[in-house]
């Protein structure tokens, strides 16, 4: 006789959309709105029926979802350096306008690598709705067979099939150019960032043209992965510019500059004055603290979700949305060394 207490117990059965409307009282339309589509329904029915959905231990089914509609709830967010801090900031302000729109987003890391990108973009092409590219790598032909697949909003890098959300950092460059060369500055050195960025080319255009008006000489170096170890790693280089300034791609390059000259007993901004871009966390826990660019990466993160809400409610057409940098001033930068002690 078989023993009883062997037989394996009945699989849990799943818990539906249609549990959820019988417990409520209502269509199973009406509940799948009130989980999926906030502010479809009243605010009442929707608290029930998520109060309904938690007693049961619902989870939704993205391949379930998709049968009907085409569509998975799913948004992709591609970014090229997951532990860089601008990364943190991007991932949060997109979370929570997914979660806003009922959407659920899917972070992948590329690590700089624009090969990368591109095969992780099209593998998860057909589980996601769309897609968003933060600081992409691809050219835009790449970016354009992405597009054709799924909507495509990008972050700091324009492309013409795709929506943009972009930091301008014009003003603020200028500033900080106009600064440094009042603080008599007339050598200043660009540590680019990588060869494929499109906002390290961009940065590089002002920096050259704004130090050009100034009538101060800007030398580039690079390119350069746009890590602390590359930044740490480039103080000689810099040293042999002969620049008393040095601007950084991103903040964790400055930091890792900054590190370096410190340890090899350099003063700054006594002997080097060091800028970054970004603002991350943490700029302003070095010693001395970063002087830096500040962008409102959170709030870009959030536009660039909603402009995929709308993109995917065919509402929405390539274009450009840009927002506002400021200079922010700390003390890594101060008068170049042959000025100190003049009137």
């Amino acid at each position: 006789m078989p023993n009883d207490h062997s037989a394996s117990p009945p699989p849990a059965r799943r818990v539906t959309i249609y549990d959820i409307a019988k417990r409520v009282g209502v269509s199973p339309s009406t509940a799948s709105r009130a989980l999926h589509k906030p502010g479809r329904v009243s605010k009442a029915t929707e608290e029930r029926v998520k109060q309904a959905a938690a007693a049961l231990g619902y989870r939704a089914n993205p391949a379930a979802r998709a049968l009907p509609t085409g569509r998975t709830g799913t948004i992709a967010l591609l970014v090229a350096d997951i532990t860089n801090p601008v990364s943190f900031e991007i991932v949060r302000g997109a979370e929570r306008e997914a979660e806003k729109h009922g959407y659920v987003l899917v972070t992948s890391e590329f690590r700089e690598d624009h090969a990368k990108e591109a095969s992780r973009a099209h593998s998860l092409a057909p589980s996601v709705d769309a897609f968003v590219l933060a600081s992409s790598r691809l050219d835009d032909e790449a970016i354009a067979k992405i597009a054709a697949l799924n909507p495509v909003v990008t972050i700091n890098r324009e492309s013409p099939s795709a929506f943009s959300v972009l930091a301008d950092h014009e003003p603020a460059l200028r500033e900080l150019v106009r600064t440094l060369a009042a603080e008599g500055h007339d050598r200043l050195c660009y540590l680019a960032g990588p060869e494929s960025s499109w906002t390290d080319a961009r940065r590089w255009s002002v920096i050259e043209a704004a130090a050009g008006e100034r009538g101060v000489e800007a030398v580039r170096l690079g390119p350069n992965r746009p890590t602390r170890k590359a930044g740490s790693a480039a103080l000689e280089a810099v040293r042999a510019t002969g620049a008393s300034a040095a601007l950084a791609y991103n903040d964790v390059m400055a930091i890792g500059l900054l590190t370096a000259a410190r340890d090899a007993r350099l003063s700054v901004p006594g002997d080097l004055s060091i800028t970054g871009i970004d603002d991350i966390f943490g700029s302003d826990f070095t010693a001395p603290p970063l002087t830096t660019i500040a962008a409102p990466l959170e709030d870009m993160g959030t536009a660039a979700v909603r402009h995929v809400h709308a993109a995917l409610s065919g509402e929405r057409e390539p274009g450009i949305d840009t927002y506002p940098t400021q200079l922010v001033m700390r003390g890594s930068v101060g008068p170049a060394p042959r000025t100190k002690g003049k009137k």
